[in-house]
């Protein structure tokens, strides 16, 4: 992956007319806002990412050397997933999981490519975008938790624990945590009124991700969240930009936990809470319990180089495989088990070496790395396969990388934008 070897071998970029890039900007921050819709199918996401693809392909969209890793991983992986599917492919849903795995693939190809022009821009109105959706999400999590919707509740909540607009509790959690991590870096960067809205929106988010009482979740933003605040402090430019971000870190801490200990005084909240907060769930212990089934199922995957095919591990098992590793040996046999943590490992080596290039939008860029960098631990205990926002990130991350590379090499994809198609 010698990215500054091929950074600079495309012509010079042109700057496209300024309705095209407004129309461009303008659904880059749709389709952050409908990421957070997705308990109906097909999603607002997929409407909106499929009248991107054609706008952006219409108007001017580069493909990079620097993405032939990516595109080569990708392809590898779902080929994986498609030849072990051939003899399961009349059972329920294997069909779809197929088409919805290079669908997102494809995705990943189209979001690196968007982010790596016209990036400064770009990215904002991604996590404006990002932002107005999570707060939609969380705000109907709250609602349908709290019953302050008529009917709400049934809609908005699984299992007493607040959902939103997703299908799972565990997904909104999860999703919550990016946005929640973008108001964070706000807080503690910008100027008081805005900073000052900023602490309402992660508190929004953080509340909603609280409701969801999905224990990864709960460890995801505060793990994520003490990372990114490092990773500032290291790449911070002065040192009152360094107190300040310690200060209003300290701050936050202590608001956080006075927040949480008057939300326990609700007995409801309080009774879940502890449900949810052991470590000794039922569904984790035992022979077949989830950590049991990675053994087994590993076991399994060393002696099956098709794996057993898609959706097909709760034949053998009371329950999914709850990890995506595994999920990736079982579902498309070797081949995919082994270029899943590859495309996810390499990914993360790559973020590593560029979170510390001072380009213009690095402070986005960290925040987006450490999330992406929370979801793939989280992967190792919960299914991330095919989370939409998961598959964005990635996306975004290799745009980043490409334009990381040409910012290096003295051409400025901030401000720049790819000529229209011929």
């Amino acid at each position: 992956m010698a990215y500054a070897a091929t950074a600079g071998g495309s012509p010079p970029a042109m700057t496209a007319a300024s309705g095209v890039l407004a129309l461009q900007r303008a659904l880059v921050w749709l389709a952050g806002a409908s990421i957070a819709i997705v308990f109906i199918e097909p999603s607002p996401y997929e409407l909106v990412t499929l009248l991107a693809s054609m706008v952006f392909f219409a108007t001017g969209l580069r493909m990079r050397l620097v993405f032939l890793p990516l595109l080569l991983l990708l392809f590898l992986l779902n080929l994986g997933y498609s030849i072990s599917a051939v003899a399961v492919i009349d059972r329920p849903n294997v069909a779809n999981w197929i088409a919805t795995s290079w669908y997102l693939a494809v995705t990943v190809v189209f979001w690196a490519m968007v982010i790596s022009e016209d990036t400064t821009a770009r990215l904002d109105m991604l996590r404006r975008g990002l932002i107005v959706g999570a707060l939609i999400a969380a705000v109907a999590g709250i609602a349908g938790y709290f019953d302050l919707v008529p009917g709400g509740r049934d809609l908005l909540t699984l299992y007493g624990r607040a959902r939103g607009t997703f299908k799972d509790p565990n997904v909104l959690g999860a999703f919550l945590v990016l946005p929640a991590l973008l108001a964070l870096q706000s807080i503690v960067s910008d100027k008081f009124a805005k900073s000052l809205r900023s602490t309402i929106t992660f508190g929004v988010l953080s509340l909603a991700i609280l409701l969801a009482f999905s224990r990864a979740a709960w460890g995801l933003l505060i793990l994520t969240s003490g990372f990114m605040l490092m990773l500032m402090v290291l790449t911070s430019r002065s040192q009152t930009q360094r107190v300040r971000i310690i200060l209003v870190t300290a701050v936050a801490v202590v608001l956080a936990v006075a927040l949480v200990v008057v939300l326990l005084s609700f007995e409801s909240i309080s009774e879940m809470f502890s449900q949810r907060a052991s470590l000794d769930q039922s569904y984790d212990e035992g022979r077949f319990g989830r950590f049991g089934r990675h053994l087994l199922g590993a076991e399994m995957a060393l002696d099956l180089p098709f794996g057993i095919g898609p959706l097909q591990f709760t034949r053998f098992f009371p329950e999914d495989t709850h990890n995506s590793y595994l999920n990736a040996f079982m579902s498309g046999g070797w081949l995919s088990g082994v270029c899943y943590p590859a495309l996810i490992f390499a990914t993360v080596l790559t973020g590593f070496r560029y979170a510390f290039v001072r380009v213009p939008w690095q402070r986005a860029y960290l925040a987006i790395f450490s999330a992406f960098l929370g979801t793939v631990g989280e992967s190792f205990i919960i299914d991330t396969d095919h989370w939409r926002h998961f598959w964005l990130m990635l996306g975004t991350m290799w745009g980043l990388f490409a334009a990381a590379e040409r910012w290096k090499a003295g051409v400025d994809p901030a401000t720049s934008a790819p000529p229209r198609a011929t």
